[in-house]
């Protein structure tokens, strides 16, 4: 009788297994924050200002601004290029949809590092521009960073520029083709420094996009989304991580898993009215890390999205 109420509940337990959908297993992720006012953003990045306020910058013409005091009320704050960006037209058709700023304060002034594209192309280009304020019509073109072209492997988009321990500057970017990207850049100019290129992060051609590097205790992690974006309440970007003692790599996942073979620990995804969130930056403010992303409501339109990441007892982040 102990034998049969065994083989019992084990084929119980194994139905039961059946039963948990993978999407009944992502509605425990938490929705986003509360965030109220302008925020209709898509592939966002976020500052803190030395006043204690917040800009974002986002994908849109001439790259979007908005801007909050408290983190929770967001109003539109123009655009970085109100008069356009004609350098940026040859690789845009013309258009001035401008793609994935990456925005950040040093040395006493803004960066923003942004793409210009089409898409399901790979001729693209990654330019820089900087601003003593961050405000709309502040920022100087500075220049070309990186390009690709049809004849390359990789595409130059969803930049992100990150410092190392060393205070070395990095640029990782990229998007499906061959992968996630690093290069090099020359702290005095923010531009590119030598021709060398690693890669960190590849599906062997699948989706995967929006890198982004932040340095917690003894690790890099290693920020990507997988999956489909830009399909209204039809995308299915999900936000991965590995890590890596080195900036350069090898990046691993919670299992070991290398992600230039397509490792990534997912740690947020579509659940409910969620859709596709992704295109992840990080955020350090006083009260610890946040995750800043977009998704998608049921109508389709892309908003902005806050969490806070947590650290496992691993040192694994979590969204909270």
């Amino acid at each position: 009788m102990p034998a049969t109420r065994s083989r019992f509940i084990a084929a119980f337990l194994f139905v039961a297994t059946l039963l948990v959908t993978p999407a009944a297993a992502a509605a425990a992720y938490p929705n986003p924050g509360r965030v109220t006012g302008d925020i209709g953003v898509h592939d966002p990045s976020v500052v803190k200002r030395p006043d204690g306020s917040y800009l974002v910058a986002h994908t849109g013409d001439n790259i979007a601004l908005k801007t909050s005091t408290d983190r929770i009320a967001f109003r539109n704050a123009g655009s970085a290029f109100p008069n356009g960006a004609p350098w940026t037209t040859t690789y845009t058709g013309g258009g001035r949809n401008l793609w994935a700023p990456d925005i950040s304060y040093r040395n006493g002034q803004y960066y923003l590092y942004y793409s210009a594209s089409t898409f399901k192309s790979n001729r693209s280009a990654i330019f820089l521009a900087t601003s003593p304020s961050g405000n709309s019509g502040t920022w100087t073109h500075r220049g070309l960073v990186v390009e690709s072209r049809s004849t390359d492997n990789f595409n130059a988009i969803d930049p992100n520029l990150v410092v190392d321990d060393q205070g070395r500057w990095w640029l990782d970017f990229g998007s499906f083709w061959s992968g996630i990207k690093l290069i090099q850049l020359d702290p005095a100019t923010g531009l590119r420094l030598g021709s060398g290129m690693t890669a960190i992060s590849g599906r062997g051609g699948g989706p995967i996009e929006a890198p982004v590097i932040v340095k917690r205790g003894q690790y890099y992690y290693q920020y990507v989304s997988f999956d489909f974006c830009c399909r209204g309440a039809a995308s299915t970007y999900r936000v991965m991580v590995g890590r890596s003692a080195s900036i350069t790599g090898p990046y691993s996942d919670r299992n070991g898993v290398p992600m230039t073979s397509g490792g990534g620990t997912e740690i947020l995804a579509g659940h409910g009215s969620i859709h596709g969130p992704g295109h992840q930056a990080v955020l350090s403010d006083n009260d610890g890390d946040l995750l800043v992303y977009h998704y998608y409501a049921d109508n389709g339109a892309a908003r902005l999205g806050i969490n806070r990441l947590t650290y496992d007892s691993a040192g694994w982040p979590q969204v909270g």
